[in-house]
């Protein structure tokens, strides 16, 4: 059981399941019992109350592999862990755009933290990939809302159907980590609705994760941990969140205002302070106990749900062999294909000659550094893999070429280059090492080592036949250097059976199928990010707005080295003409567009093609990006097989976030429907008409006289208190069109102090009170 301490009978219901009578514990709490109970008794223990037979639960960190930290090694230590099976990192998953893939590795994982006696799963990780030198990008999904927040419901989907809790993080606006136990992310409230809230949105209301996780930072200049708009009126009020929030390790610096705001429980805790504050905050009146009782029903809550998920179903034993095929099935779907001129898969007829060169290919490496660094229960090597599985008669060599440490490397891109002079064929392994990307640090540049680089020059000048093999947990800059290479198979930080899923993509046992949850840009530069990346001062700003990834770059109308959504098959599809079925009205709720798209497989082999659908509004009233993905369905296909795949959007899919209605804003007009193979290969445009009725902020004294002209009750207030001229236009120097061109943008509250014009105070009260009686 995932639990210690004592029971009492009476704070139970009664049956087989034990359920806590969590009204009844309330009850019966002491104020000192309830502070205990929101922060924790160690590094991974909720609090027990012995005295009422509340047992402690147990959380881990993931989010690839459950990271439960063995009894021999201290609390907080990295490294000290249980095997478990290391499965591709978020960054590799996103590739895949494989929903039910991602939901087989999340119920892996939750059966794996069953079986360990843990209660909550740490992860997914949501946060945009605002930039590429993020160092902890590996962990995330995408540079995209959409994507991330489908596939993370989808993992934490899998994670809860086998009785445990995921913890869906970090909550929000956490996308960097320097100074990130600080820093404050400034940022406007459509960017949070249109980017970096949605993915967490989405999870929460269709998957309900047992908690969610607040990040370190600051949003806006106040503490996430402290955010009560963030926890309490958006997660909870708005989008219905049932669970319990879970401070980052080490987030919370005010226990007190924390509950006050909806942080349920504090992690690690800070025994003896946070407890203290708790009550003495009571006792002075500064908290409302009931504020304190809320949080305390949440996290017995959270008890009680372990505790009847085990009584319901114990945890089997785990087939780890069958965990490891399941790794090597998802490593294999997550890596993509960037480039290939025919020279994938490898043709290895008649005893040709393999090269293989880089130390990543007998060292590999598969997975990221920090809180989610997995024990694994095997390891394979590319190098072990592809010896396995070429045909007999093959020589494969290998020469390391070079050193993931700071050693001597002499002589030893000269043996590679002479392999490869040798050989009918190189595979290159290049790489970030561990310590160019971690938690707890940003990169400064995209750029893969240089004597890695340096390297593949000097084998491509020996033999012009190279296939390179990427492993990295955040984007790196490929324009430098692919020229150098016939094709590029990106397998990002793909898990304790990345070798193996590596050998099967270069010798065509599986055919790739990854597509990119995040842009190549050309440079670094290029990224809408980078004049305010990673901040200054205590403060970043997000100063790029909605323009985030592709977003941006199509704005600007940038070529990239690799756009979002692209990936090369083994085989061909073709696109037949989009079809867009239009139900229903915005007015009504009901608006519904079905998007069906005909894919067939045109080559040899069976692959998947992932379709994606994209949406554009050709003329708005503020700025949005040319296109942003709203649905997409993978598809796997047999030679000459063709199929349909539908997307279903609906209002919320072509409206944009209006601060000034504080609402989700759909204009009337023509949208384009793009579907294709990526955001910069799309195969098919439909142009849709939608009607809508005219939404705009309330009129005001601050509202400009543009505003006011466009808005039918205030033109029409406007004409029947000013007048109208005999051909109709309205009276008055507010009706010359050079003077609203001039000075149309002014609020009327200023043009009501202009001499000059037939407007004063008393007849603007006038007017804004007459359109509000029309409004109500």
């Amino acid at each position: 059981m995932r639990r210690v301490g004592g029971v009492e009978d009476m704070t139970r219901v009664a049956g087989m399941t034990e359920r806590l009578d969590v009204e009844a514990l309330l009850r019966r709490l002491t104020l000192e019992e309830k502070a205990s109970l929101c922060i924790g008794s160690d590094f991974w223990h909720t609090a027990p109350v012995e005295r009422l037979g509340i047992p402690a639960v147990m959380v881990a960190d993931g989010p690839h592999g459950l990271r439960k930290e063995s009894d021999e090694h201290g609390q907080g230590v990295l490294g000290g862990s249980v095997p478990a099976t290391c499965f591709p990192t978020a960054a590799a998953l996103a590739s895949s755009w494989d929903v039910d893939l991602v939901e087989q590795v999340g119920a892996a994982l939750g059966r794996e933290t069953h079986a360990e006696d843990v209660a909550v799963l740490l992860g997914p990780g949501v946060n945009i990939k605002r930039s590429p030198l993020c160092g902890r990008n590996f962990e995330y999904f995408s540079e995209d809302p959409r994507l991330s927040g489908e596939l993370a419901a989808a993992y934490v989907r899998g994670v809860q159907s086998r009785g445990v809790g995921a913890s869906l993080k970090h909550f929000a606006a956490n996308n960097q980590e320097t100074d990130r136990a600080r820093v404050s992310a400034d940022v406007d409230e459509r960017t949070l609705r249109e980017i970096y809230l949605p993915a967490f949105e989405r999870v929460v209301r269709e998957a309900q994760p047992w908690t969610v996780m607040c990040s370190y930072n600051r949003v806006n200049g106040t503490y996430a941990s402290q955010h009560r708009w963030l926890l309490t009126d958006v997660l909870r009020e708005e989008w219905g969140f049932e669970g319990l929030v879970v401070s980052d390790w080490g987030a919370v610096h005010d226990r007190a205002a924390a509950v006050a705001a909806g942080l349920d429980l504090e992690m690690p805790p800070q025994l003896g302070h946070s407890d203290r504050a708790v009550v003495d905050a009571v006792r002075s009146g500064t908290l409302d106990e009931a504020a304190l009782d809320t949080v305390v029903r949440r996290v017995l809550t959270l008890v009680d749900r372990s505790l009847e998920a085990d009584a319901a179903e114990p945890a089997p034993p785990v087939d780890h062999e069958e965990h490891h095929a399941l790794a090597r099935q998802a490593a294999s779907e997550s890596a993509v294909l960037l480039k290939n001129d025919g020279l994938l898969p490898l043709d290895l007829y008649g005893g040709r000659r393999v090269a293989v060169v880089g130390e990543m290919a007998r060292t590999p490496r598969y997975q990221g550094a920090g809180s989610s660094q997995v024990n694994p229960t095997r390891l394979d090597t590319a190098l072990e893999a592809l010896r396995a599985a070429v045909p007999e008669g093959t020589d494969l060599s290998f020469a390391a070429g070079y050193r993931l440490d700071a050693g001597d490397e002499a002589g030893l891109a000269d043996e590679a280059a002479a392999l490869a002079t040798d050989a009918d064929v190189v595979v290159v392994f290049l790489g970030l090492p561990a310590q160019a990307e971690s938690e707890g640090f940003d990169r400064t540049d995209m750029h893969l080592p240089a004597r890695q680089v340096d390297l593949l020059e000097r084998v491509a000048a020996a033999n012009a036949d190279v296939a390179v093999v990427l492993a990295n947990g955040s984007a790196v800059a490929t324009a430098p250097w692919d020229r150098h290479a016939r094709a590029v198979l990106e397998t990002w930080l793909p898990g304790q059976a990345g070798g193996g899923a590596a050998a099967d993509l270069l010798l065509g046992a599986a055919n790739p199928c990854g597509r990119l949850a995040e842009t190549i840009p050309l440079r670094l530069e290029d990224n809408t990010a980078f004049l305010n990346f990673p901040g200054d001062s205590g403060h970043v700003r997000y100063g790029e707005g909605v323009f985030v990834g592709y977003r941006g770059h199509d704005r600007l109308c940038q070529e990239v080295a690799y756009p979002f959504g692209h990936g090369l098959s083994y085989t061909t599809f073709a696109y037949g003409d989009a079809r867009v079925d239009v139900t229903g009205s915005h007015q009504a709720g009901d608006l519904r567009l079905r998007v069906t798209c005909r894919v067939a497989n045109t080559g040899d082999r069976a692959g998947k093609e992932v379709v994606q659908v994209y949406v554009g509004d050709v003329e708005a009233s503020v700025a949005r990006p040319p296109w942003e993905l709203r649905g997409f369905v993978k598809l796997d296909l047999a030679p000459g097989e063709s199929a349909d795949a539908v997307v279903e959007l609906d209002a919320r899919d072509l409206s944009f976030w209006s601060p000034s209605v504080r609402d989700w804003v759909l204009e009337a007009g023509e949208f384009r429907i793009g579907v294709g193979a990526s955001s910069r290969d799309l195969r098919s445009v439909v142009p849709v008409q939608v009607d809508a009725p005219r939404v705009a902020a309330p009129l005001g004294a601050m509202s400009s006289l543009q505003e006011w002209l466009a808005d039918p009750a205030g033109t029409a207030a406007l004409r029947e208190v000013l007048g109208t001229t005999a051909d109709g236009r309205l009276a008055g120097a507010l009706g010359h069109a050079e003077l609203q061109r001039v000075v149309g943008n002014f609020p009327m509250e200023t043009l009501a102090g202009f001499p000059n014009v037939d407007l004063d105070h008393a007849i603007l009260d006038d007017l804004v009170a007459r359109v509000h009686r029309s409004a109500s």
